[in-house]
């Protein structure tokens, strides 16, 4: 075996169950089923003369952020989607998603400035389902790790 050094252990996977998502206030968003956040890099692309190559070059990166909440009570996002139809305008919100490891470590990640970006679910219903609503934001401020997990 060339790997004598695994760089992972199975016994320390996380689950959903040991995530979560709260606001700027730490305050979790308690009915959220679940949340990803992703970064998307966006590059030029470009051809030199006399190459059949074509390059990339770094241009810009986003980071979104998508939540499924179920439907229980008209929370926080539901509430804050509602003013900004209301008000023409999105509020500005800042949030922390962590993930909780087996020896107490955690990783966590803090998100500012993120604003709603495209649609929101305002009543999203279905005969036999689960209600549930779907939010995306859009993070325009600085991503910062607060602390990692170990094991």
């Amino acid at each position: 075996m060339l790997n004598t050094r695994a760089a992972t252990d199975a016994r320390h996977s996380r689950a959903g169950k040991d995530a979560m998502l709260y606001n700027d206030a730490g305050q979790p968003f308690a009915q959220a089923e679940s949340f990803s956040t992703s970064g998307s890099f966006n590059n030029y692309t470009y051809s030199p003369l006399g190459q059949n190559r074509e390059l990339e070059v770094n241009n810009t990166i986003g980071v979104k952020i998508n939540i499924s909440e179920l439907v229980v009570v008209d929370g926080e996002l539901f509430n804050a989607v509602l003013d900004a139809i209301a008000n023409g305008e999105s509020p500005v919100l800042a949030m922390t998603g962590v993930i909780q490891g087996r020896n107490g470590s955690e990783e966590r990640v803090v998100y500012n400035e993120c604003i709603f970006s495209g649609d929101q679910d305002i009543q999203n219903v279905s005969t036999g389902d689960v209600l549930k609503r779907a939010f995306s934001l859009h993070c325009n401020g600085a991503v910062k790790k607060q602390s990692e997990l170990s094991i």
